[in-house]
């Protein structure tokens, strides 16, 4: 019985240790974030070092293809379309892949990121983009293998990796003047339908100002004339404020709407409203 106790204790005690053992990961995980004009840029990657190693030419071979530092798929994402090379890459998340040179490097935006190490299979399908471009020499070694976004402008940036003394740059451009564009043209021309619909909505609901809550609402039906749903509110709010006539007229062009899109809920509402106020 000591002995199965013993036993019990000792496995426990394992257990225990095992669960709280901690160590330091040999290339530890590292995550970039960085807004790009208007375009959320995020590379998430393991990081080696050189601890007295020679890295390219020797652990890292010429000329093949390597994962671009250690562990799973090193990987970039992007929130909207961008240019890299001369090609467009479509937003999304994408493996880099690396073939350095002694003088020139190529780099590979590849759409499988879930590799750990290179593709076994090489798909060229997947090849998103591919860009060459040359060594420079730093002046100091770097010790642990780095990634950068580097020459941060309004419409682009560079990618840049750093390791031992090398240091190579992949520029790419964002569509911030598109998207500043469409945002610009957005605010200047007004609010939409939907937004005066959404004000007059919560106005409604509250209880607050039924007078700016009719002029809202009619600034939507008036934006759109297919809004059989704005129409319906609009109804409503002209019965809270004792406009009868309005409320009818209202709900019969609602219904009527809605009859046409084959909204049979708001065909229902609506005749209901209008029984309701003696319409039929």
């Amino acid at each position: 019985m000591k002995k199965l106790v013993l036993f019990v204790f000792v496995a426990l005690l394992t257990v225990s240790l095992e669960a709280q053992l901690q160590t330091p990961q040999p290339s530890p995980s590292s995550t970039l974030k960085q807004t790009v004009g208007l375009t959320d840029v995020v590379v998430e990657y393991s990081r080696p070092s050189m601890r007295g190693r020679t890295i390219f030419g020797d652990l890292v071979p010429y000329d093949a293809l390597w994962r671009t530092g250690a562990n799973k798929n090193t990987t970039v994402t992007f929130s909207d379309d961008i240019v890299v090379g001369g090609k467009e890459v479509k937003a999304g998340s994408y493996a880099i892949f690396a073939k350095p040179g002694e003088a020139v490097w190529e780099i590979t935006f590849y759409s499988d990121t879930n590799n750990w190490g290179t593709p076994r299979n090489w798909d060229a399908s997947k090849v998103a983009a591919v860009v060459k471009t040359e060594v420079q020499e730093m002046p100091m070694p770097v010790e642990t293998f780095t990634i950068t976004i580097d020459d941060l402008h309004n419409n682009g940036a560079t990618l840049g990796i750093l390791w031992e003394n090398t240091y190579v740059g992949v520029k790419f451009e964002v569509p911030t003047m598109a998207k500043a564009s469409k945002s610009i043209e957005a605010v200047m021309a007004g609010p939409s339908a939907n937004d005066y619909f959404a004000s007059a909505s919560y106005y409604f609901a509250e209880e607050q100002d039924m007078e700016k809550a009719k002029e809202w609402i009619d600034k939507a039906v008036a934006l759109n004339e297919n809004g059989f749903w704005m129409m319906r509110l609009q109804s409503l709010i002209y019965a809270k404020m004792g406009d009868k006539k309005g409320a009818i007229e209202a709900a019969k062009r609602s219904m009527a709407v809605a009859e046409e899109a084959g909204n049979s809920d708001y065909v229902k509402m609506n005749k209901d409203s209008l029984k309701e106020w003696g319409a039929m």
